[in-house]
C-alpha cells in the first residue's frame, strides 16, 4: 500500500486496536505459542451484485486503513485484558504492547469487478489482526459515501426501536442473544447505540434479565463494562484457525478439524469452549469429535447450512456419548434476524442451551441492503486453504483445483474408517 498525504475525509473510524472481536485474541495466543511461523494471504470479496466502490471510495479506505496502522495498544487497554480474560497469558499480552499493524502487509487497489480489492500478506500472527477493522472500515465507507447518511441512521434507528419494542412486548421470544456485528456495522457507534438500546429495554426492567448478554466487540465490552453494563465479550474461535491446518503440508487435509481442536485444548484445557464445526462440513467434524471434544468443550456453533438438521446431528453426537444436550449450548450465528432465531428458539429450546450470535440485523439494519463483505484467508505457508462449508458457495480460494482435492479428501474420511 503506497505512502502518500493523508487527506480522509470522515474522522477515524478505528479508534482503537480493541476494536475488534474477541475470537482474534483467543486465536492470537494460539498462533503466538503454536504456530508463530505461519504465513498467510487473505483476500477481500464483495458477494453483493450491482456494488461498486468508486475511486473516491477507494482513496478513502486506504487512508482508514493507514489511520488504523497508527494505532497501537495502551497501558490501560492491555490492562483490561488482563484483568478480565484471565486465560490470555503475560507471553502473549506482552507481546501486544509492542505490535503494531504493518502497513506494508496491506495492498490496496481498484483492480476488481467491483472497483475494491484488497490482498493483506505476512505472518499469520499479524494479517489475522487486519480482517475486522478493514471490513468494518469498508462497509463504513460505502454506506457514508453512496447514499444519504442521515437517512440511513434515521431508518436504522427506527428498525432498532421496532425490534426492541417486540421482545419488549414478548411478540417474539429468543431467549438469549449475543452481537456480532463488528465486521459489517453501519458504524462504531451504531453498533454501540444498538447494544444499548436492547440492554435497557423494558424486558431487561420487568425480568432483571437482558436478552442481550454481550458483544463480540472487545473495546464496546470495555466501554459497557465500566458502567457495570453486560458482560465480557464474546467469542472463541473463527474457520481461519481449522483453515490455517492445511498449511501443515505433512499431513492429510481432511484432519483440519483434529489438529485444531487438538491445539485449541492444548492451549486453553476447558477454558474458551464453543467449537466451530462446518469448515470442512459438519458431518467430517462430528468424526474428530470424539467423547473427549464433546465433554471438553461447552458447546458448538453453528454458521452454514439448515439450522434444524444441523441441530439434530449434534445433539444425537452428545446422546451417542451419554451427555445431556440440555448441558450443551448450541450457538446459532448463520444470517440470523429475530423471526429466523425465534423459530430455532422454540424448535430446540426444551432440549438444549440456545444461544444465538447476531450481527449485521443488529448493527447495520437500514432502509438499504447490506454488504455481503468477507476477507478470507486464502493462502497459507504457500499453498492454498479452503472451506467446504454446509451451505454451497460460501467457500471462497484462488485455486479450483486445490477446492476439488480438499472435496475428494473429505469424501474420503467420511468413507472410510480412520
Amino acid at each position: 500500500m503506497e505512502k502518500g498525504v493523508r487527506r480522509m475525509i470522515f474522522p477515524r473510524m478505528i479508534q482503537s486496536l480493541l476494536d475488534t472481536d474477541l475470537y482474534k485474541f483467543n486465536m492470537g495466543q494460539c498462533i503466538y505459542s503454536q504456530f508463530p511461523d505461519f504465513m498467510m494471504t487473505w483476500t477481500f470479496k464483495c458477494r453483493n451484485e450491482n456494488v461498486h466502490f468508486t475511486g473516491e471510495m477507494v482513496q478513502e479506505i486506504k487512508e482508514q486503513v493507514r489511520a488504523f496502522c497508527d494505532l497501537r495498544f495502551n497501558d490501560d487497554e492491555i490492562k483490561y485484558l488482563e484483568l478480565n480474560y484471565p486465560w490470555l497469558k503475560a507471553g502473549y499480552l506482552n507481546f501486544l504492547r509492542m505490535w503494531r499493524p504493518r502497513l506494508d502487509d496491506i495492498e490496496i487497489t481498484d483492480d476488481a469487478p467491483c472497483g475494491l480489492a484488497i490482498e493483506a500478506k505476512g505472518s499469520w500472527l499479524n494479517t489475522t489482526m487486519y480482517e475486522v477493522p478493514i471490513l468494518a472500515i469498508v462497509n463504513e465507507v460505502y454506506f457514508r459515501m453512496e447514499y444519504d447518511y442521515d437517512k440511513l441512521i434515521k431508518s436504522f434507528n427506527d428498525k432498532l426501536v421496532e425490534k426492541v419494542r417486540r421482545l419488549d412486548d414478548n411478540e417474539i421470544i429468543i431467549g438469549q442473544f449475543s452481537e456480532f456485528g463488528t465486521r459489517r456495522r453501519l458504524s462504531y457507534e451504531a453498533q454501540l447505540e444498538a447494544i444499548k438500546m436492547f440492554y435497557y429495554s423494558k424486558h431487561f426492567k420487568k425480568t432483571s434479565k437482558s436478552c442481550i448478554v454481550g458483544t463480540s466487540n472487545v473495546h464496546i465490552a470495555k466501554l459497557m463494562n465500566n458502567f457495570g453494563i453486560l458482560d465480557l465479550a464474546k467469542g472463541t474461535i473463527a474457520h481461519e484457525f481449522i483453515m490455517a491446518m492445511q498449511g501443515m503440508k505433512q499431513y492429510n487435509v481432511a484432519y483440519g478439524n483434529r489438529f485444531a481442536l487438538d491445539a485449541w485444548v492444548k492451549e486453553y484445557k476447558t477454558m474458551n469452549g464453543i467449537a466451530l464445526t462446518d469448515t470442512l462440513g459438519t458431518d467430517v467434524f462430528l468424526r474428530d469429535f470424539d467423547i473427549t471434544y464433546a465433554t471438553l468443550f461447552s458447546g458448538v456453533r453453528q454458521d452454514s447450512g439448515d439450522p434444524y438438521e444441523w441441530g439434530e446431528k449434534i445433539i444425537e453426537k452428545y446422546e451417542s456419548f451419554g451427555i445431556d444436550p440440555k448441558t450443551k449450548t448450541l450457538l446459532f450465528s448463520d444470517s440470523l434476524d429475530f423471526d429466523r432465531a425465534a423459530e430455532i428458539y422454540k424448535y430446540f429450546a426444551d432440549r438444549c442451551h440456545v444461544a444465538f450470535g447476531i450481527g449485521t440485523y443488529i448493527a447495520n439494519d437500514t432502509c438499504v441492503e447490506p454488504l455481503n463483505i468477507v476477507m478470507k484467508a486464502t493462502m497459507c505457508n504457500g499453498g492454498p486453504v479452503a472451506k467446504i462449508s454446509d451451505t454451497p458457495g460460501k467457500g471462497m480460494c484462488k485455486d479450483d483445483e486445490y477446492v476439488d482435492y480438499l472435496k475428494r479428501s473429505v469424501e474420503w474420511r467420511l468413507t472410510h474408517k480412520d
